[in-house]
């Protein structure tokens, strides 16, 4: 088998101009081992994907990054920091500083549309109301649902519902947003606003986003930077242009492959 495309070398230094870093990141839960020696760094300002099928390590990575797990071995840095380093209080202050898309949308079901959109808002700001219900509004302007902050979650159709999810992500201005499987679920016509919306979103915001996904398609129209993963290995890193134009075979055959619903 071709060996993996080897990624840029990572020193021990955090660098300025790196969102995310790993160097040398080893992770695995018993003997299974989901991560084995992944370097890569993720610029900031940019759209990174995470490409590759399902059980490559593309959510435990993320994981990493935010502190909900730790390396066995190797160097997690997000926004500068050492993740496993740091105290609490410190990582809460880290993780403040990221938005969060989920797969499902994670909303709830018995707020509205505004509320479910200010609720960050509401609990991790002194902002009255009023300027609460105007960031709302804002928001759901920016993401294409202006007027419908009274909406009940339920009547939403599952593209309105990943907009209500952005939208929220990024109600306290996070310098980072992760997108965990945001076309899934989606019919191909709706995944395509979501890829737009997402090309627009970052052109206007200048944030950092990684999107996790096994949509090549998907992965091709809003990666500036893709990152494939394959049974813990990073087969592939660097520019859209750059993974597309691979020749690891096993990079090949899943960029190549029929994508059920992009036909």
């Amino acid at each position: 088998m071709t060996s993996a495309v080897s990624p840029p070398v990572v020193d021990d230094t955090a660098s300025d101009d790196a969102a995310i870093e790993l160097s040398h990141v080893t992770k695995a839960y018993g003997d299974r081992v989901i991560l084995d020696d992944v370097s890569m760094r993720v610029p900031r300002g940019k759209t990174t994907v995470l490409l590759g099928p399902s059980g490559t390590g593309k959510s435990t990575l993320i994981r990493l990054a935010v502190g909900l797990a730790a390396p066995n071995d190797g160097q997690v840095f997000a926004l500068g920091q050492e993740v496993a380093k740091l105290r609490k209080a410190d990582l809460l202050q880290l993780r403040q500083r990221f938005g969060m898309l989920f797969q499902e949308g994670a909303l709830f079901g018995s707020l509205s549309v505004g509320d479910n959109v200010g609720f960050p808002l509401k609990h991790h700001t002194s902002m009255k109301k009023a300027d609460i219900d105007a960031r709302v509004d804002e928001l759901l302007d920016t993401v294409g649902l202006a007027g419908l902050a009274g909406r009940a979650i339920s009547a939403l159709s599952g593209g309105q519902r990943k907009r209500v999810a952005l939208a929220r992500a990024i109600a306290l201005e996070p310098e980072m947003v992760f997108f965990d499987e945001p076309t899934s679920g989606l019919d191909p016509q709706t995944s395509a606003a979501i890829d737009a919306l997402i090309n627009d979103m970052q052109d206007r915001l200048g944030m950092t986003f990684v999107v996790i996904t096994h949509d090549v398609e998907s992965a091709r129209i809003i990666g500036d930077h893709i990152g494939m993963l394959h049974e813990g290995k990073l087969r592939a890193w660097g520019t859209r242009d750059e993974v597309w134009a691979s020749d690891d075979p096993v990079v090949r055959a899943f960029l190549d492959r029929k994508v059920p619903g992009k036909m």
